[in-house]
């Protein structure tokens, strides 16, 4: 699953995948990044590289100011 964005100055950013109970699932980016247009790849699996279930997930876009918080469906 791609994740794309676009970081219009150098910062922080910070992007968790959470379920649908909030539960912090994986942390994909917590860096700083310079300005650009980004991607970052999930690859179904939890911040212990385990694999994770088919279903409906939570990822938070966080830079500075900025919050994003969009769904995604994980199918299998």
């Amino acid at each position: 699953t791609q994740i794309r964005y676009d970081l219009p100055k150098d910062k922080l950013v910070n992007i968790t995948i959470y379920d649908v109970m909030g539960r912090n699932i994986k942390s994909l980016v917590n860096m700083i990044q310079t300005a650009g247009y980004r991607s970052v790849r999930w690859d179904a699996t939890n911040n212990l590289g385990e694999p994770v279930s088919a279903g409906m997930y939570i990822y938070m876009i966080q830079s500075g100011e900025f919050r994003q918080t969009k769904k995604m469906i994980l199918l299998k």
